[in-house]
């Protein structure tokens, strides 16, 4: 794949990405509410974004910079640049994008699952702005306060500490996509957030790990680099942790492998493009991306992992990607709110998204077994998730980039319905 290089034994993040505070501040395009987020029907509003559009069809630009030197990941997030972003929002107006209400409904999920559950976000850089921005998110939706004040929400450094690190644009808006979007998932949940003091995959590894040493069962990585050898010591390092549900974005550059979503340790999240419809479910999905490749949800096969005992998969004889999916797509995002540098409401897309939120899911599903590897949950209960058939992210010319029946690269073996499929 052409981004997130990395030359062993260093990563390198992607190319030239700008800062958050470039892309929604001043010059953009607003596009109408009904043009942005059509329906299947005739009546649209602000609160569905039902794009029936394609990925390709909306400008959008990848919220993290380019690293200044080698060594660094990059984060998974990208927002629209389209939409007008809103500070304030009127009386009977609701954000643009996808809502807690709409993703629990599209994927089945228990209102009141998780209470008590701890989902990690791993992320580097500081954001100054998370707690309020948090709270203006759930505050928006109904959901319950999550704070420092109540015990629901802590920030710590990666060393467990509050010595946090450079706050940074970028990196801040994926910090919001992240908490706003275990908080869709996982209403009742806790939230730690760990800041790494910087963007290389020893720091981010070392904030895994501090996580897991806080009592997170849950950790969810919304960042990648291009594989390289030395990815299996990484492995041991910072994803070898029996009995948590350790999330990682799969890629937002389509056809194409990243690291460490490549672990055999973790679960991979693939994006969808997520479409409101009038059948019985009320939502339809397919693939993020088109066939001409370059951007979507990454899928593949690794050139280095070993292939887990739970895939079984014959097209790929190492570990394939992904394990699972749900919605990515910028074209039919999701609203999240981030004040740092940037504008408040926003539509973000990208497996940034879906990371976190099957984070959640697990959460929602009650804890893992104590010597357990949750990416093994899903391969025993294929028939307890939404089979996405169609869509494709590049031209493979075969099931590692194209959707179909059963196991596929995009999406692995599908999307949340309801939460069995995340248990033992």
């Amino acid at each position: 794949m052409h981004s997130h290089r990395r030359r062993n034994p260093i990563r390198r993040g992607a190319p030239a990405l700008l800062s958050a505070a470039a892309l929604i501040t001043g010059g953009l395009a607003v596009a109408s509410q009904s043009a942005a987020f059509a329906t299947t029907t005739t009546t649209t509003t602000s609160s569905t974004a039902s794009a029936s559009t394609s990925a390709s069809a909306v400008p959008t630009h990848r919220l993290c910079s380019q690293p200044s030197k080698p060594g660094y990941m990059a984060c998974e997030a990208v927002v629209r640049t389209d939409l007008k972003a809103q500070k304030t929002l009127a009386r009977h107006d609701t954000p643009k994008g996808f809502g807690p209400a709409d993703l629990q409904a599209a994927y089945n999920l228990p209102k009141d699952a998780g209470k008590g559950a701890t989902v990690a976000i791993v992320d580097a850089n500081d954001d100054p702005n998370a707690e309020k921005d948090l709270a203006a998110y759930r505050s928006q939706y109904g959901l319950p306060e999550c704070s420092t004040s109540n015990g629901c929400f802590k920030k710590t450094d990666q060393d467990g500490g509050t010595n946090y690190p450079a706050p940074d644009a970028g990196w801040a808006g994926e910090i919001s996509l992240d908490v706003d979007m275990v908080s869709a998932a996982c209403p009742q949940c806790k939230i730690l957030l760990v800041e790494a003091k910087s963007a290389s995959m020893d720091d981010l590894g070392a904030a895994v790990n501090q996580a897991v040493k806080q009592g997170a069962k849950y950790v969810s990585n919304s960042y990648g680099g291009s594989e390289s050898a030395d990815d299996t010591k990484a492995d041991d390092q910072y994803f070898k942790h029996p009995g948590v549900a350790i999330t990682v974005s799969s890629g937002d550059s389509g056809y194409g492998v990243e690291y460490p979503a490549a672990s055999p340790y973790v679960t991979a999240v693939g994006g969808t493009s997520l479409k409101k419809d009038s059948s019985t479910r009320g939502y339809s999905e397919s693939v993020w991306g088109t066939s001409a490749g370059g951007d979507g949800a990454g899928s593949g096969c690794s050139g280095y992992e070993a292939k887990p005992s739970w895939q079984k998969d014959t097209g790929c004889g190492k570990r394939s990607v992904a394990d699972v999916a749900s919605v990515a797509d910028p074209a039919t995002g999701l609203a999240v709110y981030d004040t740092y540098q940037a504008s408040g409401w926003n539509v973000y897309g990208g497996t940034s998204a879906s990371s976190p939120f099957i984070a959640g899911v697990y959460a929602l599903a009650g804890a893992p077994g104590s010597g357990d590897t949750p990416a093994s949950y899903p391969y025993a209960h294929p028939d307890q998730l939404n089979d996405v058939t169609s869509g494709s992210n590049g031209s493979c010319g075969n099931y590692l980039c194209q959707a179909g029946k059963g196991y596929d690269g995009p999406t692995g073996l599908g999307t949340p319905n309801g939460v069995s499929a995340f248990t033992k």
